[in-house]
């Protein structure tokens, strides 16, 4: 965004440009504003589909997840040359973007005037889109600005920068656990660092000491590569003392149809068979689910953690 022009609409996942911030309008926001539906966050969390801002500070990622929609070349490029934008700067864009994205709305008969009037106000932020948000090195910075803006901040991360996440308090903050031990993770995460797995196991003390902040192991589910072991999985959320654990099934679109075939995509009664199995194992004792999304969540609504699986277990080496 050095040049100052804000960010920029993502109409294509392989998106990038000397511009490190974009933003995209959800899919879930428009069928929300025409009464259509709204996004399985808003059942499992509250957030008002049609008042989110789905962005990303930089749009470049250091993992090649088998499982991504996104078109991995479009991360392949240096940050060492990048101008950063203020995060105040890129907090104000991300917002007047995202209302100017849904202007034409306004005309819309389906669409009801009160509704309309609430979108233009945002009053959440889901910072994810596409790449690694931990990568824009004032991201904590930028959660602050939003927050000022009496936005709620609902950051996605890949743990590769523990140092980082230590330092931000979103309003929520996913972690993805796309494996349960290292061997899965290289075949199916394809980390660009070497230290990938060893800061991921790490995020996971940062994820148990967050207070204020609450907190969710996401897992995406792929036949025949990831969807085993589901008590190591179980551990790695003890670890991380995770107030929620979300499942959802692996979905054949976009750029990952190059990588997968449509056999690794689960029914949604994997999924929930799948979190029946982790739940054996973890002190969560309320579960939600949305089929069509093939979602299911894990909550725990208990204060005590009791821990099925030793953290020293051969796993984690």
């Amino acid at each position: 965004m050095s040049d100052s022009q804000g960010p920029k609409q993502v109409d294509d996942p392989s998106y990038h440009s000397e511009n490190h911030t974009a933003v995209q309008t959800c899919g879930w926001t428009k069928n929300s504003l025409r009464g259509e539906g709204k996004c399985y966050k808003n059942i499992f969390y509250g957030i008002e589909s049609h008042r989110c801002i789905q962005m990303t500070p930089v749009v470049k990622c250091n993992e090649r997840c088998v499982f991504c929609w996104r078109d991995h070349a479009g991360h392949a490029y240096e940050l060492g040359d990048v101008e950063w934008d203020d995060p105040a700067a890129v907090a104000d864009a991300s917002i007047e973007l995202q209302t100017k994205l849904l202007s034409g709305f306004g005309g819309n008969e389906d669409v009801p005037r009160e509704r309309f009037d609430d979108a233009m106000e945002p009053r959440h932020v889901a910072i994810s889109l596409d790449g690694e948000p931990t990568l824009y090195p004032h991201l904590p910075e930028l959660i602050e600005e939003f927050h000022d803006r009496d936005i709620t901040t609902f950051l996605v991360s890949n743990g590769t920068k523990p140092e980082v996440l230590d330092a931000c308090d979103p309003t929520q903050l996913y972690v993805s656990v796309d494996a349960p031990d290292r061997q899965t993770f290289e075949r199916t995460v394809k980390a660009v660092e070497d230290d990938a797995w060893e800061n991921l196991v790490d995020t996971l003390d940062v994820l148990a000491d967050k207070e204020d902040t609450r907190t969710v192991i996401r897992t995406t589910l792929v036949n025949g590569h990831n969807m085993h072991h589901p008590e190591w999985y179980a551990a790695m959320c003890t670890r991380a003392r995770a107030d929620y654990v979300e499942l959802k099934a692996y979905m054949h679109v976009g750029h990952s149809r190059g990588r997968l075939d449509r056999d690794s995509m689960p029914d949604h009664e994997d999924v929930v068979d799948f979190a029946d199995r982790m739940a054996e194992y973890l002190p969560h004792d309320e579960q939600k689910e949305v089929p069509a999304s093939r979602v299911a969540l894990l909550a725990n609504e208990s204060d005590t953690w009791i821990p099925k699986l030793n953290k020293d277990s051969e796993f984690w080496n």
